[in-house]
C-alpha cells in the first residue's frame, strides 16, 4: 500500500478522523489520543501492511517501525482539518490516563532536539579526550554552542509542545515563558528584583521544564477567558495583551518557582532511590524494559530523565539500563539468525538486530523476541546481567538518546575517561550472556507444532453463505494486481472484475468504519467476520471523485443492501485497475471457499462459503 493508503486504513480503524484529538509520533510509533479508544478495531488495525503492532492504553500506539515518519506525515495530510468529536466517554475525564497523555504528549516531541544536541556534545568530548579538538579551539566552541542550544532553550521548546496539546496561540504562550530566560530579566532576578513590592526567587530558569509547563498551563486559561469577554473588534491584542499581563507576573511570583522545585524534587527522589538501591535499580529495570516499551509504558520515565539531564547534566538509571536491554535485544536475534534456518525469520532477525544494535528495539521485540518465549527469557537476563555491572559501576549518560552503538559516545564524560569503558563493558557483558542463552535454550519450532491452518483443521463447526459484493466475474485473491492483497497479507478473500459500479453487502451485518474518500469500507457480520472491502488499485489517489458511499458507521445492513455506488468507466479512463476485494481479516478463524453459484440462470453473483475453523 502507499503510505496515503495505509494512514487512510489506519484513521478509519481508530474510529474516523474524527476520533483523533492530537498525532506524534517516536522513532518507531504512531501515537494517537483518541476521543474514545473503544472505537478502535485493533485486530484489523494489527493487520495492516507495514504495522508490527498496536497498543492502547492511554493512547493508541500503532508500531510502524522505520518508515513511521512518512505515515506521520500522511495521516497528518489526511486529518487537517478535523474536528474531533465533542462528546467524551466517562472513562476519558479520569485524570490519571489524561494526565500520562498529556505528559508523554508534551515530552515526546523534544528528544529529537536533545538527542542531536546531545550527542554532538559528547562528540565534542570524545574529540577532546583524544586530543584531537581540543576545548579551547573556537571551532569546538562554536560547535559545542550549537549542541547547548536545545536544552539551554528547553522551555521554549516545552512552551511549544505544551500550547500544541492544549491548542492555544503557540507565539503568544512562547512569549511568555521567553521572559523567563530574557537575559535582561535573568540579570534582574540576579540582582534582586521586585513585582509591586513583590520578592522574585532568584531562578536560573535555562533548561527547566516545569515552569514553562505550568505558565503554558496558565496562560491557556488567561487566553479563554480573555477570548471570551474581549470585544470582537479589540480581540486580536487586546486577549493576549492582557493574556501575557496576567501569566508572565503569576509565573515570576509563583508558577516558576513550584515548577522549578517540582523539577529538582522529581530527580532528586529518583536519585534518592537509586542510591538506596544502588546496581539492583539499574538490574531490575533492564529486566522489566522489554515489557515496558512493548507496552509503551517507558515514555513516563522521559520527564525524569529530561529533569536530570536539565539539573545535573547527566542521568543514571533509565539510559544506562537500556543500553544493556538494547544490546541484549539485539544479541538475541544475532543468535536466532545464525541458528535458525527459516530464511523469512533469518532476514527479520537480521535487519531486527542490526536496529536493536542502533538502539530501536520494536522491531527486535515485536519480530523475534515477543513471539520466542526463550528468546525473551535470555533477554531478561542478559538484561539483569549487563545492567547490574553497568549500575555497580555507576556509568552515567550525558545525552537523551537512545542508548546504543551508534550513539555510545553519550556516555563519554567530561571528568571520568572510564566512564564509556564501563558502558562498553556492561554492554558488551549483556550481549555476551544473552547471545549465548539464546543459542543455549532456543530451539526452531518443528513444522509439525505449527498451528493448524483453516484448510486443515479438524473439524467445521460452522458454515455461512456469503454473496459476492459486486456484479461481474470472481478471480482468485492471489490474481490481484496487488501485492498485498494477493499474498494475503491481510487475509484471505476474493476479487471481482466488475460489470456495474455497485458494491453490495455479503452478508447480514455492521458497517465498522466508511473511508473518507469512498474507495473503501469495513464490516462486521453477524457471524463474526470482519470483511474489508477495496474498489480499484490505488484508487485513494482519486481522492473520493466518482465514489457514493450509502451507508455510514455503525449502520446496520442486510444480505444484498447497497454499500457503495461507483463510477466504473470513470475508474477505468483514469488509468486504474476496478478491480473490487474484499478481504476476510480474521482468516485465523474464517476461510472463504468460492465457487460458483446454483442459483437461476441470469444471476450475475456467486455464493461462498465462509466456514468457521476450529
Amino acid at each position: 500500500m502507499s503510505y496515503l493508503e495505509t494512514a487512510q486504513t489506519i484513521i478509519n480503524l481508530v474510529g474516523g478522523v474524527n476520533n483523533i484529538e492530537h498525532i506524534e509520533h517516536c522513532s518507531t510509533r504512531l501515537r494517537l489520543s483518541l476521543v474514545d479508544n473503544a472505537r478502535v478495531n485493533q485486530s484489523a488495525l494489527e493487520k495492516v501492511p507495514g504495522v508490527l503492532g498496536v497498543r492502547v492504553n492511554v493512547q493508541c500506539q500503532v508500531i510502524i517501525g522505520k518508515e513511521v515518519i512518512e505515515i506521520y506525515d500522511a495521516v497528518c495530510q489526511l486529518a487537517e482539518g478535523r474536528q474531533p468529536d465533542a462528546a467524551k466517554p466517562a472513562t476519558r475525564r479520569q485524570w490519571g490516563p489524561r494526565l500520562v497523555d498529556f505528559v508523554i504528549s508534551i515530552f515526546q516531541p523534544l528528544i529529537p532536539a536533545i538527542a542531536g544536541g546531545g550527542v554532538l556534545k559528547s562528540l565534542l568530548l570524545l574529540l577532546d579526550v583524544m586530543g584531537w579538538l581540543t576545548r579551547d579551539n573556537s571551532t569546538w566552541k562554536v560547535l559545542d554552542a550549537i549542541g547547548s542550544a536545545p536544552l539551554y532553550f528547553l522551555p521554549i521548546l516545552v512552551a511549544i509542545t505544551t500550547a500544541t496539546k492544549l491548542k492555544v496561540n503557540i507565539l503568544v504562550a512562547v512569549s511568555a515563558v521567553s521572559v523567563l530566560i530574557l537575559p535582561a530579566m535573568s540579570k534582574q532576578l540576579a540582582e534582586g528584583a521586585q513585582f509591586l513590592s513583590f520578592d522574585l526567587v532568584n531562578i536560573a530558569y535555562a533548561s527547566q521544564v516545569f515552569p514553562a509547563i505550568l505558565c503554558v498551563l496558565f496562560y491557556a486559561q488567561c487566553e479563554k477567558f480573555f477570548n471570551r469577554y474581549s470585544p470582537s473588534a479589540l480581540r486580536v491584542f487586546l486577549s493576549p495583551m492582557l493574556s501575557l499581563l496576567v501569566t508572565v507576573p503569576v509565573t515570576l511570583l509563583l508558577l516558576g518557582p513550584l515548577g522549578f522545585e517540582l523539577g529538582s524534587g522529581l530527580a532528586t527522589v529518583i536519585l534518592w532511590l537509586y542510591g538506596k538501591l544502588g546496581f539492583v535499580a539499574t538490574a531490575l529495570l533492564a529486566a522489566v524494559m522489554p515489557f515496558m516499551v512493548a507496552s509503551g509504558m517507558h515514555k513516563p520515565m522521559i520527564p525524569y530523565a529530561v529533569a536530570s539531564m536539565s539539573q545535573f547534566g547527566r542521568e543514571m538509571l533509565y539510559l544506562p539500563a537500556s543500553l544493556a536491554h538494547n544490546i541484549a535485544e539485539a544479541a538475541a536475534c544475532f543468535a536466532i539468525y545464525f541458528k535458525s534456518r527459516d530464511k523469512v525469520k533469518k532476514s527479520t532477525a537480521l535487519s531486527a538486530g542490526l536496529s536493536a544494535l542502533c538502539g530501536i528495539t520494536e522491531p527486535a521485540l515485536y519480530g523475534i523476541t515477543l513471539l520466542n518465549k526463550k528468546a525473551l527469557y535470555a533477554v531478561i537476563i542478559g538484561s539483569v546481567i549487563g545492567g547490574g555491572f553497568i549500575g555497580w559501576m555507576a556509568v552515567e549518560a550525558f545525552a537523551l538518546v537512545g542508548p546504543g552503538l551508534a550513539s555510545i559516545s553519550m556516555f563519554v564524560s567530561p571528568t571520568n575517561p572510564s566512564n564509556i569503558l564501563w558502558a562498553l563493558a556492561g554492554a558488551g557483558l549483556a550481549f555476551v550472556m544473552t547471545f549465548m542463552v539464546t543459542l543455549a535454550i532456543w530451539q526452531e519450532p518443528k513444522a509439525g507444532t505449527q498451528p493448524q491452518s483453516s484448510s486443515t483443521a479438524s473439524s467445521v463447526v460452522h458454515a455461512f453463505a456469503l454473496n459476492s459484493p459486486a456484479e461481474g466475474t470472481v478471480i482468485p485473491l492471489s490474481a490481484v494486481k496487488d501485492e498485498v492483497f494477493s499474498a494475503g497479507v491481510m487475509g484471505d478473500g476474493i476479487g471481482i472484475i466488475p460489470t456495474h459500479g455497485s458494491l453490495y453487502a455479503p452478508a447480514d451485518g455492521t458497517i465498522s468504519s466508511v473511508f473518507d474518500s469512498g474507495h473503501a469500507l469495513s464490516m462486521l457480520t453477524d457471524s463474526g467476520a470482519e470483511i474489508i472491502f477495496h474498489i480499484g488499485i490505488d484508487t485513494i489517489k482519486m481522492e473520493g471523485r466518482h465514489f457514493w458511499p450509502e451507508v455510514d458507521e455503525n449502520q446496520h445492513v442486510k444480505a444484498g443492501d447497497l454499500l457503495v455506488k461507483f463510477d466504473l468507466q470513470a475508474i477505468i479512463h483514469a488509468g486504474y485497475d476496478p478491480v473490487v476485494v474484499m478481504v476476510v481479516t480474521n482468516s485465523d478463524r474464517f476461510q472463504v471457499d468460492a465457487h460458483p453459484s446454483d442459483s437461476p440462470v441470469g444471476n450475475p453473483f456467486h455464493v461462498m462459503t465462509l466456514k468457521e475453523s476450529v
